[in-house]
């Protein structure tokens, strides 16, 4: 780790500390969210979520210059340098985090930030943010592995957008020794600095849960435990009669003691289903799987998996996609799967509403490192019910599958003209470790799962839940399986853009051209499409409009297209609202802009006002233009409605 060293304080203050106080404090409240932030994320992981969140809210508060303080840091610049306020209390955020991260010696005096912060405290309550997709948890566990230095120099550069030279800087000023090696430890981070922006890693955007009840009650009980026998007993000496309650007491049982509670936790009363049930079953889903795995009568197993979901200590690490509860069962659940999968074990239920994943490691103690996940899969049918996730470790996926498929095969959607090629299943249905799609972050293949019931093939790709996601092309009034040549060619250009929708609860996502426009000056054919992601809980639905030019001008057949436009909860691209217009900038090889748009058959006029001006009959839209030019695109449909672009 390279270690931090003493930043001498400036000499004195200036006249105008008043004002570069002032101008501090407006950096704060300005930028708030961001400050805390970035102290959550170079604080060290080991502390614990809930003192990350409350010490990265301290150490943005306490950032402000104090007069008359000997506390070593960087003097506040000259009030003529733009920006220079923020970047003083961002520097002085970052230097305190690397400082909390310090070992604590035995006989050393340690540094305030070290300590627990006074203020912001919560009693009785644990505050965490929420829980994401498999990407962030990666990237949280590979911050744990790194040293305070690195995550500031990943941070500065991801979170931040700071240059290398401007990092070093940066780390030199905040008490590094040596930010070079900082920055070449940063470079092993492979995790897109996207991620940096997730809700995983809002301090602001808070859940709660109870701390830990039991020992905070046995306090309690011991210290109030003999007054309340003597209370107990003076109270029974006064009162007439026996001093009981009666039978009309109002009290239900406490909850471990209520019965359809304990039910729901007892692993003798899952749901199992036999082998061949779901060849007469009325329904074709989720609840016609049959109970497989090595590990189905592991009553301990059972039992901690059940114990965990109904009530997650502070070691279990919870996710769930987005609109999915995650209280406890509301009754036995159905048991799917219960056994070993590379190094986890797996147990895996279903409640009508939701499947649960709970995955602790093999020996090794449960309590130390047990996840529990959480999706939706209300309203599945047999496509939607072709898979599940049994694990994700290392850029690996294992599936467990559906009974009725007679043959899983692997596809990569960037190579059209290869064929699937076969995945071996155990006994169990549980398929050999194939690598995540999009694996390694440069999207140079993206493996889907191909799985074929006897009547056709279905294609199925991961997008971070425990449900695989369908693709499929074709008008939204009647999409059908990737299929075909052309199907699988345009899902080539396409499948690289799925990030987009990744970890949003997305049961199925549609691609269908709906537009091919000749280019000017004989350039060859465009294609539009329109690329549209449904969730599983009807609502947040995602729509991407993409512009593929001719591969010889975008750098090859499996070049991804441009996004034109993008929206969400559109009715737009759907079955509803089977329409979408939208538009790109485009340069031609002879060095001329122009404007080019598409709309859905729906259209029977376009228009471009505002930065370039045009208007044509039909759905293509072809203007000159300029560099940086912007155009407001609309449309006239058939009927004379008139519509604006996707947005």
């Amino acid at each position: 780790m390279p270690p931090l060293r003493a930043v001498p304080s400036s000499a004195g203050r200036p006249p105008a500390e008043q004002a570069d106080a002032e101008r501090a404090e407006a950096a704060v409240t300005e930028h708030y969210a961001r400050l805390v932030r970035i102290g959550y994320l170079v604080l060290p992981p080991s502390l614990g979520r809930n003192r990350r969140v409350l010490t990265a809210h301290w150490l943005a508060q306490r950032s402000l210059p104090r007069g008359h303080t000997t506390e070593p840091g960087p003097a506040l610049p000259a009030p003529a340098d733009p920006g220079c306020a923020y970047a003083y209390v961002r520097l002085r955020v970052v230097r305190s985090a690397l400082e909390a991260g310090l070992p604590l010696w035995r006989f050393a005096r340690p540094r305030r930030v070290q300590l627990p912060p006074l203020l912001p405290h919560v009693w009785g309550l644990r505050l965490f943010p929420q829980s994401c997709g498999a990407e962030e948890l990666a990237l949280e566990q590979a911050l744990s592995e790194v040293s305070g230095p690195c995550r500031a120099a990943h941070v500065l550069r991801g979170l931040e957008g700071l240059a290398d030279d401007e990092v070093g800087r940066v780390l030199g000023a905040a008490g590094v020794t040596d930010p070079e090696a900082a920055l070449r430890e940063a470079d092993g981070l492979t995790a897109p600095h996207a991620l940096l922006a997730s809700p995983e890693f809002d301090p602001c955007s808070l859940q709660a849960r109870p701390a830990d009840l039991l020992r905070r009650g046995r306090r309690g009980r011991t210290v109030l435990a003999g007054l309340g026998a003597l209370l107990v007993c003076g109270t029974l000496l006064l009162v007439p009669g026996d001093g009981l309650g009666g039978p009309g007491t109002a009290a239900a049982p406490p909850y471990s003691r209520n019965p359809a509670a304990e039910q729901a936790l007892d692993p003798a009363a899952l749901r199992r289903v036999p082998a061949g049930f779901w060849r007469s079953a009325d329904r074709t889903d989720f609840s016609a799987w049959p109970t497989r795995g090595d590990r189905t009568e592991d009553s301990r197993l059972l039992g901690r998996a059940l114990t965990a979901w109904a009530r997650p200590g502070p070691g279990v690490t919870s996710s769930a996609t987005p609109g999915t509860p995650v209280g406890p069962p509301m009754g036995p659940p159905q048991l799917l799967y219960a056994g070993e999968s590379g190094t986890a074990v797996v147990v895996l239920f279903h409640d009508g509403l939701r499947v649960v994943r709970y995955a602790e490691p093999r020996n090794a103690d449960p309590a130390g490192g047990a996840a529990l996940d959480f999706a939706r899969v209300d309203g599945a049918d047999a496509v939607a019910a072709s898979a599940l996730v049994v694990q994700r470790r290392k850029g690996r996926i294992r599936y467990l599958t559906a009974p009725w498929a007679r043959e899983v095969l692997v596809r990569d959607l960037l190579a059209p003209r290869d064929p699937a090629r076969p995945l071996r299943r155990d006994r169990h249905g549980v398929t050999d470790a194939l690598a995540g799609p999009g694996a390694g972050g440069d999207c140079r293949s993206w493996q889907a799962l191909e799985v074929r019931d006897g009547t056709a093939g279905r294609l199925m790709t991961d997008l971070g839940e425990l449900a695989p996601a369908h693709l499929t092309s074709g008008a939204p009034s009647a999409p059908h399986e990737v299929a075909g040549r052309a199907d699988r060619e345009s899902w080539a250009r396409t499948a690289c853009l799925l990030p987009a929708v990744r970890s949003h609860g997305v049961r199925s996502v549609n691609s269908w051209p709906y537009a091919k426009q000749p280019l000017p000056e004989g350039a060859g054919d465009a294609l539009w499409l329109c690329t549209r992601a449904e969730t599983w809980r009807g609502t947040g639905s995602r729509v991407l409009a993409q512009f593929q030019a001719p591969p010889e001008l975008s750098g090859g057949a499996g070049a991804p297209g441009a996004v034109a436009a993008r929206a969400e909860g559109s009715p737009d691209c759907g079955i509803h609202r089977p329409r979408v217009l939208a538009g790109v900038l485009w340069k031609s090889d002879g060095g001329r802009w122009y404007v080019l748009a598409a709309g859905s058959r729906q259209f029977a006029s376009l228009s471009a006002t505002g930065g370039v001006e045009g208007r044509t009959q039909g759905r293509l839209l072809a203007v000159r233009a300029r560099a940086g030019d912007r155009a407001r695109l609309g449309g006239l449909l058939a009927d004379g409605s008139r519509v604006g672009a996707l947005r």
